[in-house]
């Protein structure tokens, strides 16, 4: 879930540039390195369903080299960032990747690999949020999620279009029928208060199967949850034809404003710099901050 720096020069390159060489400038991030392979596989396969999806829509990542790969002064931590905008025309706005990785003072590591799509103000559909967090090869949580853009009370058509129709919490159901699956609860209030209500957040732990158990979990259940949810996403939010008047879009703006800027503050504003020193830090956040602006 991450970013870009207030000094960087954002230029839009021609649309007619191919996957292929975007991808080839970002190497780093497609490699998730440090992660087991089912489960690169899965996040290697979620990126590239969603941007062979779009790819006419996205624009060539421009990140700086520097922003793309980053880590600590020790090299305890590092980290790659990857953000694609969009063409003007699109309902994308952006599409955003990460992996961190950062070894613990007191031995092992942890590893965050996310993926995220947020739309602009011409829909109002939900964004697409997926992210797997890993303390020790035995723990896990993962948080998945089509969080609202809208408030379902007040459109309860929106809960019904979104949320009810397209069964999504029949894909949360699934997964808790596993024993080793349990609810996640984020210390943060904020966090709670934007998620869905079929949104999976659960945290998984496999001491009894030990390892092995969390790559057969890995792979034969998170990966067809998480891709049938973002075919969801993809079918059912970004490709929407959804009518928003002037006055549906200044909500949007106000409200996707203040969800983005509460997300850095909340999530990243806090962590990177005990993870990097705040010279990284703030170097990578300014760069998010550009693409986190609502216009």
């Amino acid at each position: 879930m991450f970013i870009l720096s207030s000094s960087f020069c954002y230029r839009p390159l021609s649309v007619s540039c191919s996957l292929m060489d975007s991808n080839n400038n970002n190497n780093k991030f497609m490699e998730f390195p440090f992660v087991s392979s089912p489960h690169k596989s899965l996040m290697v396969d979620l990126v590239s369903t969603l941007e062979n999806r779009f790819h006419s829509h996205l624009l060539p990542s421009t990140l700086p080299n520097h922003v793309r790969h980053y880590q600590s002064q020790t090299g305890s931590a590092q980290a790659s960032l990857h953000i694609r905008a969009a063409h003007p025309h699109s309902p994308i706005d952006f599409v955003l990747g990460s992996w961190v990785h950062s070894e613990l003072p007191t031995g092992g590591s942890f590893d965050i690999t996310s993926l995220s799509a947020y739309l602009n103000t011409s829909t109002d559909a939900p964004n697409f949020v997926f992210e797997i967090i890993r303390s020790s090869p035995t723990t896990l949580i993962l948080i998945l999620d089509l969080p609202p853009r809208k408030d379902p009370v007040l459109w309860p058509n929106y809960l019904q279009t979104f949320y009810d129709d397209t069964q999504l919490d029949a894909h949360r159901q699934a997964l808790h029928t596993l024993p080793e699956v349990q609810p996640y609860f984020s210390s943060s209030l904020f966090i709670r208060a934007v998620s869905s209500p079929t949104g999976i957040l659960v945290r998984i732990q496999t001491e009894n199967g030990g390892q092995e158990r969390m790559e057969e979990i890995i792979a034969k259940h998170l990966d067809p949850v998480s891709k049938q949810v973002l075919e969801i996403w993809l079918d059912k939010c970004a490709s929407a034809n959804r009518e928003v008047g002037d006055e549906e879009r200044e909500y949007l703006k106000k409200r996707d404003g203040v969800i983005r800027n509460k997300t850095i503050e909340v999530d990243l504003g806090s962590s990177f710099p005990r993870l990097f020193g705040p010279e990284v830090a703030n170097r990578v956040l300014d760069v998010i901050k550009d693409y986190f602006t609502v216009s």
